[in-house]
């Protein structure tokens, strides 16, 4: 049985192939001035939320939807009185992908670093 850091590693490894989409995705959330807090949601049930940006299947089995911190307050998945303490939180959204992660492990937040050499 995986440990709870063997199974970060290996969503970590899964993922590493899009996340030149997902931080293309952050800067398009970024620099339209859609929010400065972009949250990619990974996930492998269906979800009302976000925009679909990659759909698992037999190659890839999460599905990750681009969302906002303020999608996330209307929501209540973050309480508005809680968004000023994940605010604080949040990395760079320049340096790091900000996911939410739905697993067996539960539901939590996660920063990947962004990848630089492509």
């Amino acid at each position: 049985m995986m440990s709870d850091i063997e199974k970060f590693i290996a969503l970590e490894s899964e993922i590493k192939p899009y996340k030149k989409i997902l931080a293309q995705a952050a800067d398009v959330i970024l620099n339209e001035n859609v929010s400065k807090y972009p949250i990619f949601i990974v996930h492998q049930q269906e979800i009302e939320m976000g925009v679909l940006l990659i759909e698992g299947g037999k190659d890839f089995r999460w599905s990750i939807n681009a969302s906002t911190l303020e999608e996330f307050v209307s929501k209540e998945i973050v309480f508005m009185e809680k968004a000023k303490d994940f605010i604080s939180t949040y990395k760079d959204p320049e340096m790091y992908l900000c996911l939410f992660v739905l697993s067996d492990l539960g539901a939590q937040f996660i920063y990947l670093p962004r990848e630089f050499n492509s």
